[in-house]
């Protein structure tokens, strides 16, 4: 069976997320894979002060937020459930997407803007819904919906 893709940026809706797809994986007796995904600044939020600055790899940094987040909640690679990280680059649904193009689940959070605010800000669960070749789970709280 294919693995379980879940995002994680570190907030309380990403973390919610991580453990509904750490115990689903459990359960289905399959790999997590965890993702998380950075992306460079647009030229719109950087400083307006002449020349643009060198943009760095932030990878390593993103990794290690990662970790740190998995450490915080305790979730680990075990014999029950093997656990990959997976950094990405680019914007934050469409790498969710690739990553899970093969994946038996795709798991987000849901930061809880919901309604009209939610279609005005755009969504990262609402885009993974509609375009993910896999069935998806949005987590928002102590609700899943999908």
């Amino acid at each position: 069976m294919s693995s379980i893709v879940v995002g994680v940026d570190g907030s309380s809706g990403s973390r919610t997320a991580l453990h509904w797809a750490h115990a689903e994986a459990r359960l289905r007796r399959t790999t997590l894979s965890v993702v998380t995904v950075w992306q460079m600044p647009s030229i719109a939020t950087l400083p307006s002060f002449g020349a643009m600055p060198p943009i760095e790899d932030v990878s390593d940094e993103a990794e290690a937020a990662l970790l740190a987040v998995l450490d915080e909640e305790d979730v680990h690679t075990s014999d029950e459930v093997p656990v990959e990280t997976i950094v990405a680059q680019g914007s934050a649904a469409p790498a969710l997407i690739e990553v899970a193009r093969d994946a038996s689940l795709l798991v987000v959070g849901s930061r809880g803007h919901g309604g009209f605010t939610g279609v005005l800000l755009g969504s990262v669960s609402l885009h993974c819904v509609n375009h993910a070749t896999c069935p998806v789970v949005v987590v928002r709280a102590d609700t899943v919906i999908g």
